[in-house]
């Protein structure tokens, strides 16, 4: 839970930085061990069985939900609180529904990407991965839900993308890059990781 938080540690157990949970873990290590495994037990079910939506922000949402509902209380729910990771400032809360509108809207508007060539879809999906990003709506767990939301929006496209390929680290050191303005690894990851569907 690297995020850096102002200037109290909201949702957490007095005195300590580990988010108040429903299985009462007060270690931050454990608790990041129950929650990779829960959070991945899930994923891979919404690898199978895909979340209903109409890929808004209510169906992303839903995703964080489905993710992390057996952990915490607020799973789905937008953050309350500011969080920055890496020197990175994210989305502040009051703005994050006015913000949420506008990314989804206009991924509403361009069909959810459908019809377009490899090269088009990447920089869509790239520009949109910079923007949820940046949104981070969630207190914990935005990497997660991006991911699993991305991977249904890119099926749905006609195209694919096998998150367990994807190097993370890359990925990681893309983000960084990507979120102050230089999108260039970022754009060579998903060129290599988004394939044509097999359906």
């Amino acid at each position: 839970m690297a995020y850096s938080l102002e200037p109290v540690s909201q949702d957490c157990y007095p005195g300590t930085t580990v988010l108040v949970n429903k299985l009462n873990i007060r270690d931050e290590a454990t608790l990041n061990e129950a929650e990779a495994l829960i959070t991945y037990i899930n994923a891979s079910k919404l690898e199978y069985c895909p979340l209903e939506g109409v890929f808004d922000f209510t169906h992303y949402k839903a995703i964080h939900h489905f993710l992390f509902s057996e952990l915490y209380d607020w799973a789905g729910q937008v953050r309350k609180v500011n969080i920055s990771k890496k020197a990175t400032c994210f989305c502040r809360p009051e703005r994050i529904e006015t913000q949420a509108q506008l990314i989804f809207q206009r991924l509403k508007e361009r069909d959810c990407f459908k019809g377009l060539s490899h090269h088009d879809f990447v920089d869509e999906i790239v520009d949109f991965y910079c923007v949820t990003n940046m949104l981070h709506p969630f207190r914990e767990g935005n990497g997660r839900t991006q991911r699993a939301f991305l991977a249904q929006l890119i099926r749905n496209a006609g195209y694919d993308i096998n998150w367990a390929e994807v190097d993370g680290d890359l990925l990681m050191i893309a983000t960084i890059q990507a979120a102050q303005g230089v999108t260039d690894l970022l754009r060579s990851v998903f060129q290599e990781s988004v394939r044509e569907g097999v359906f």
